[in-house]
């Protein structure tokens, strides 16, 4: 391991103790700071693979995944309940400190989308999405324009929160719909959604990810798209990693790593149909552009996507 990787991991855990000993994790200087700072050092580049570090320091990656995903939802409750304070709060959503990365997140996301898309989707399901669901008010308003959102939270509280943001307008509060269900639980639904998004804290851990790509592998119509956010390189200190080979059931059609100010790497895969053959994996390129060829279209908005090969 080269002397860069070795300073970040110090770097890292010693912010992670710092962390740890904060009695609470809402939204405030020294919160505010320490996570910038840690969100800073992980997405300098670096190609460090977490997977082959010490046992010791996977255990705190671990816990401090978990602590990052604590103050996330705190963070998300506080601007969402700032920005619902609003008379119209769909005009107010940029007060959120990280509105411009979901900007540029849910850009590429839908320009990855517009690769494997044949039609405009009509049902899309986003499980794990929060009291502040950016992605799906972005779809909706910039991209999406007709398509019904149905969004999944365990968090009753988070989903009022949700629901509040889009209840006065009225287009989204039409299309936009939030269900208190752990996904788990929701079988024969899942087949009315052409595409389900999968946000990257859903599922803390290689375990609990499983469990709920099995169960959309088991229960998504064949042929759909399911989008999943992953990590890569040193943002794997903030977010759980989703490997490819963990996607049974899926064909992997493209990957993207970021190499700027968002954090998530963002998988396409595709529900494997009973007739394997009717949707063959994408053999991409390392170096693959994104140029849309259908009704969903916009342009191509992004150059160059680095994509890992399938074999």
């Amino acid at each position: 391991m080269d002397t860069q990787h070795e300073l970040i991991i110090v770097k890292v855990c010693e912010i992670y103790e710092k962390i740890s000993k904060l009695e609470k994790l809402n939204p405030s200087k020294r919160v505010n700071d320490l996570f910038t700072k840690l969100v800073t050092l992980c997405t300098s580049p670096c190609e460090l693979d977490v997977t082959q570090l010490s046992q010791e320091v996977r255990e705190t990656t671990a816990k401090l995944i978990r602590l990052c995903g604590k103050a996330e939802g705190l963070l998300e409750t506080h601007y969402s309940t700032l920005i619902g304070s609003h008379e119209n709060p769909l005009n107010h959503m940029k007060l959120f400190p990280y509105y411009s990365n979901y900007l540029k997140l849910t850009h590429l996301e839908f320009t990855m989308l517009t690769k494997h898309c044949t039609q405009v989707p009509t049902q899309l399901a986003f499980v794990g999405s929060g009291p502040l669901p950016l992605t799906t008010i972005m779809l909706a308003t910039h991209y999406l324009k007709h398509t019904c959102f149905h969004n999944y939270d365990m968090d009753p509280l988070a989903n009022a929160k949700a629901y509040d943001l889009v209840s006065s307008d009225p287009d989204l509060s039409k299309r936009l719909f939030f269900h208190t269900s752990d996904i788990v639980n929701v079988t024969s639904g899942l087949k009315e959604y052409n595409v389900v998004f999968l946000a990257a804290l859903v599922g803390m851990d290689k375990k609990e990810k499983a469990k709920v790509i099995n169960h959309l592998a088991k229960h998504m119509g064949h042929g759909a798209i399911l989008l999943l956010r992953s990590a890569h390189g040193a943002r794997a200190f903030l977010y759980p990693v989703v490997d490819v080979s963990d996607l049974k059931g899926f064909d992997v059609l493209s990957v993207f790593h970021p190499t700027d100010e968002v954090v998530n790497s963002v998988i396409v895969a595709r529900k494997r149909s009973v007739n394997h053959g009717l949707y063959p994996p994408v053999l991409a390129s390392k170096c693959s552009e994104v140029e849309g060829f259908n009704p969903l279209n916009h342009g191509n908005v992004i150059e160059e996507l680095t994509v890992d090969e399938q074999a």
